[in-house]
């Protein structure tokens, strides 16, 4: 099977999350040759395959199965690959279904490897992720088999093939904050406490704030508001409790206590209370690391272009893997259209991208 018959196959799974539509069952068969651990939870599915060629370092790599909905605005079949003028049109063609072909074809075709090569992969990586790879890393620690490296092949790169690799991840921090005052008739303000006007002047202080200062790869740790409501739609009541809610994507520089301590101050001789919240933590692998300079090489060897070193964006299945100290890494095709009608990514990207991780690989 050619580089692009696998991923064309893989394209036609409708594997919308939590379903992988039979794709793990497939590439099971399609390597043959590794060793198997699935693990199956509340509907997810997850795959790990390994094959142990020599006694040195542990190289994973990691990605998911499974794609958000199709939606609407398709010029064809979103799980009926269309190929126009080496574009391939696909829901996962960019997200990720490029990065499952090649790593998967260069790992099949791997004959020589100083150490244990193995991969990773969900089918609920789009949804909560709460029994997806972190529950195959869980069980890989218990059985002390962690990797050392890993490379998710999520899609990196912003306008040129090869131009951005991630070397880390912000963490996410979500914010509850109830404010409370007394309810009354608006004609009697002197009667009641108004949390809409005790917040108005604190709004200033806190809203699209830099926590910090970030660093050299991670932008500074921002206060963003995403909602505030109070009162009962009614101009004659006084609200008694106004409900703010915020996110902070946080580097490494700022922590929950932190962000408690910055409220505090803020609404110091207020009556509030404040839950917060993390489902992301921050990375960052070290940019002098083994893995970070190997695929930068291999990268600007194949496309001529040197890399930057990223923390952009969302989050991904690659904070799992932080989280355990695992030196991870993320690289893969242009990201311009995921999640959106008319996904596309060019088959040139994803052979190339195969090409480099048959590289990283090979001199590893």
């Amino acid at each position: 099977m050619s580089l692009k018959e696998l991923f064309i196959k893989l394209l036609t799974f409708k594997s919308i999350t939590p379903e992988d539509d039979g794709a793990m069952e497939f590439i099971k068969e399609y390597l043959d040759d590794f060793e198997v651990i699935e693990i199956n939870k509340e509907g997810v599915k997850n795959l790990f395959l390994y094959k142990k060629f020599a006694d040195g370092e542990h190289l994973c790599f990691a990605g998911h199965i499974d794609v958000v909905p199709a939606g609407d605005g398709w010029h064809s079949d979103p799980f009926c690959p269309t190929i126009k003028d080496d574009k391939i049109f696909a829901r996962g063609a960019q997200d990720m279904k490029s990065g499952v072909a090649a790593f998967l074809y260069a790992c099949k075709h791997t004959k020589h490897f100083n150490g244990t090569l193995s991969l990773l992969l969900t089918s609920d990586e789009e949804g909560d992720a709460k029994y997806g790879t972190v529950e195959v890393l869980k069980y890989l620690k218990a059985n002390n088999f962690l990797p050392d490296y890993a490379i998710v092949a999520e899609p990196t790169c912003q306008r040129e093939f090869g131009d951005a690799i991630k070397i880390g991840r912000r963490g996410s921090i979500n914010g509850v904050l109830k404010l409370y005052g007394k309810q009354g008739h608006a004609a009697y303000p002197e009667k009641s406490i108004n949390p809409i006007h005790q917040i108005a002047p604190i709004l200033p202080k806190i809203a699209g704030v830099n926590l910090d200062d970030g660093d050299e790869y991670f932008a500074p740790s921002k206060l963003v508001i995403t909602d505030i409501r109070s009162g009962m739609e009614v101009t004659n009541v006084t609200p008694g409790v106004l409900k703010m809610m915020f996110n902070v994507r946080n580097n490494t520089h700022t922590t929950k206590e932190i962000i408690q301590k910055f409220i505090d101050d803020n609404f110091h001789g207020l009556e509030y209370e404040l839950t917060l919240s993390q489902s992301a933590k921050p990375f960052i692998t070290d940019p002098n690391s083994k893995i970070v300079r190997l695929i930068r090489t291999i990268i600007a060897k194949i496309t001529h272009i040197t890399p930057e070193l990223s923390t952009a964006g969302g989050t991904s299945d690659a904070r799992f893997f932080g989280e355990y100290g695992i030196k991870t890494i993320e690289f893969g095709v242009i990201n311009d259209t995921i999640h959106a009608p008319n996904e596309y990514t060019k088959f040139e990207y994803v052979t190339k991208l195969s090409q480099i991780f048959a590289g990283v690989i090979e001199k590893f």
